[in-house]
């Protein structure tokens, strides 16, 4: 099970998220490093577990409010040994190409007032992640009742459990697991300490979205490793 650390930019720094409630999102405070600074935070992360892929989720683009393009073009540059997974939703034509140390995430918020079928022009390298808040999906009218819409990984988004520290969402995912085993599916709000992970694994999850466990040291070196 793959462990993808999260950065969220808004305004050109790394914002705590808490619960999808973006108008409170403050300059991350870490003890990974000093400053919100993208950069510093991506070194800090990378000096606690050489990870393999970066979660990146563009707020201002998400929001309509600006874009964090040039940004990410350099943070790209400037650390070619991590995939980033980047979400700036529709459309994904400024984002840079996918098979070079990106792929686009596209989140069901994103299709709120288009169809789900515009998916179907985007190949299958993207990311789809499944926005839910409670129990509800959040956009992408129709999606959940055509799975073939889907690429080969998912993401399930809690939104309403991101940064709460009140665990993952284990029915839904086991629920997804269990009707759809093709799929790769990633897991993403709410997770707490190393118990969470394993019982994760044990779900065939096969990758963990984290941000607020790691800069809360719940997640040490041996244990990040132990993932891979």
């Amino acid at each position: 099970m793959q462990i993808i650390p999260v950065i969220d930019l808004m305004h050109g720094c790394v914002v705590h998220a808490r619960k999808g409630q973006r108008d409170h999102y403050k300059p991350i405070q870490t003890p990974l490093c000093s400053g919100s600074s993208p950069h510093a935070v991506i070194d800090g992360l990378m000096a606690l577990h050489g990870f393999k892929t970066l979660y990146v989720a563009d707020l201002d683009a998400l929001m309509g409010v600006g874009d964090h393009h040039e940004l990410l073009g350099c943070l790209q540059h400037d650390y070619p040994g991590l995939q980033f997974w980047i979400d700036q939703g529709l459309p994904p034509s400024r984002l840079p190409a996918s098979g070079l140390n990106c792929r686009p995430v596209i989140g069901s918020e994103s299709l709120v007032g288009k169809s789900p079928l515009l998916l179907t022009s985007l190949g299958r390298e993207f990311i789809l992640s499944l926005d839910f808040i409670g129990e509800d999906l959040v956009g992408g009218t129709g999606l959940l009742e055509d799975s073939g819409l889907w690429p080969d990984t998912v993401i399930i988004m809690s939104l309403s459990l991101v940064g709460s520290g009140e665990g993952p969402d284990f029915l839904r995912l086991e629920q997804f697991r269990t009707q759809m085993p093709e799929k790769n599916f990633i897991a993403a709000g709410g997770v707490r300490d190393v118990d969470d992970l394993y019982r994760l694994e044990g779900l065939g999850v096969g990758g963990v979205l984290l941000a607020s466990a790691l800069h809360l040291g719940k997640m040490d070196t041996s244990v990040l490793r132990s993932f891979g």
